[in-house]
């Protein structure tokens, strides 16, 4: 079983339980809110290749698109400018800026520029980091990595090609439009 193969089967297995109604939310909102401002505001040209490799590594296309074509780095920049605080945004900055330097370091190239299978090992090994991190009891809550793998995860499952295409989630018939303003008849009542 792939990695791809056994997050849809974790993630169907799952899906209604774990993605909360305060979590789809969340989600929701983020990815609304990017088609409202369409622009990075916290991710750089660089930082925003490097979050859509990554993401499109641990979410890649199979038969079903994956992180990248769910725009995943958008939800990323979103969350980032809107909801985590300066420390964690400044924390996952880092933890961008490291891998490049890892990346460099091991290949004489940025990661985006590496080979698939040297971005491979690079994110293997930050799972097994993460990994050890777990096993010896440690916290992992302020792992670049773990953050990554949380943020792709709910952008992915929350955005309408996770949640449709991969989940074959509907909540409600109809068009995907989470954040649609009503008219006053819609609302009930007159403005």
């Amino acid at each position: 079983m792939d990695r791809r193969e056994a997050l849809r089967v974790l993630g169907a297995a799952t899906a209604v339980p774990l993605v909360s109604r305060d979590l789809l939310a969340l989600g929701r909102d983020a990815h609304a809110r990017w088609r409202a401002r369409p622009e990075f505001r916290v991710l750089d040209a660089d930082q925003q290749a490097l979050v859509t490799t990554l993401t499109d590594l641990i979410i890649p296309e199979t038969d079903t698109p994956g992180a990248k074509a769910a725009r995943v780095d958008q939800f990323v920049d979103v969350m980032l400018a809107d909801w985590y605080d300066v420390d964690d945004r400044q924390r996952f900055l880092d933890g961008l800026a490291d891998v490049d330097a890892r990346s460099t370091a091991a290949t004489g190239k940025p990661f985006t520029d590496a080979t698939p299978a040297q971005q491979t090992a690079l994110l293997t090994t930050l799972d097994d980091e993460l990994a050890r991190l777990r096993e010896a009891h440690q916290s992992t809550s302020k792992s670049f990595f773990r953050m990554l793998k949380w943020l792709t995860l709910v952008g992915y499952y929350t955005s309408q090609i996770g949640f449709e295409q991969e989940l074959h989630e509907h909540i409600i018939p109809g068009m995907f439009d989470p954040c649609r303003l009503l008219d006053a008849a819609a609302r009930g009542g007159e403005d």
